[in-house]
């Protein structure tokens, strides 16, 4: 029996990863990227990049972002959209609000009325990549993958500073954001 073990072990030590075993992958590309090539509803570019649990978006670095999970036909969705417009006119040198729908294959021309008919002047990101990345934010901050929306996550620095689950007043989402520029 402790013949049969040790050629057994022996054996799966022996099997191994090889080149030829990749199936012609490289390792770089086993591995999920952390690197988010997005375009809003507008075809503007935005690089946001995952390092650990924080994200930046590229070209944005000093700035505050709020990165808001959301769906058209979601009514609390609807409801903030217009109060995140605010948050975004009464900072706008030092905060980035940006949209993430959770819905695949929307037109950006719906996602364009959705903006005109809620208020929603903000950046709305509309990509092949969305899925992934509210996935990312969504793991990041271990909230699982079947969260609530909308889900708003806030970032300064590439640092995480907090996130709301659900409807959340707009002066709660000031405070932080004052709090955030102060440092605290």
């Amino acid at each position: 029996m402790l013949k049969h073990s040790l050629f057994f072990t022996l054996f799966l030590l022996l099997q191994g990863c090889s080149p030829s075993d990749q199936g012609g992958q490289s390792a770089e590309s086993l591995v999920a990227s952390n690197e988010f090539q997005m375009k809003d509803t507008r075809n503007y570019p935005f690089t946001i990049v995952k390092e650990g649990s924080n994200f930046t978006v590229m070209e944005h670095e000093s700035k505050i972002i709020l990165f808001d999970i959301f769906a058209t036909w979601c009514q609390p969705c609807r409801a903030e959209a217009a109060h995140l417009a605010s948050l975004q006119k009464k900072f706008p040198a030092q905060l980035l609000v940006i949209g993430v729908s959770i819905e695949d294959g929307i037109p950006n021309a719906q996602l364009e009325q959705f903006k005109k008919e809620h208020g929603a002047d903000y950046v709305i990101l509309n990509s092949d990549q969305n899925r992934a990345l509210y996935r990312a934010i969504a793991s990041a901050i271990n909230v699982g993958q079947q969260f609530p929306i909308p889900l708003m996550v806030m970032y300064k620095n590439g640092q995480y500073v907090t996130h709301y689950m659900g409807m959340v007043a707009e002066e709660m989402i000031e405070s932080d954001i004052k709090l955030a520029l102060e440092g605290k």
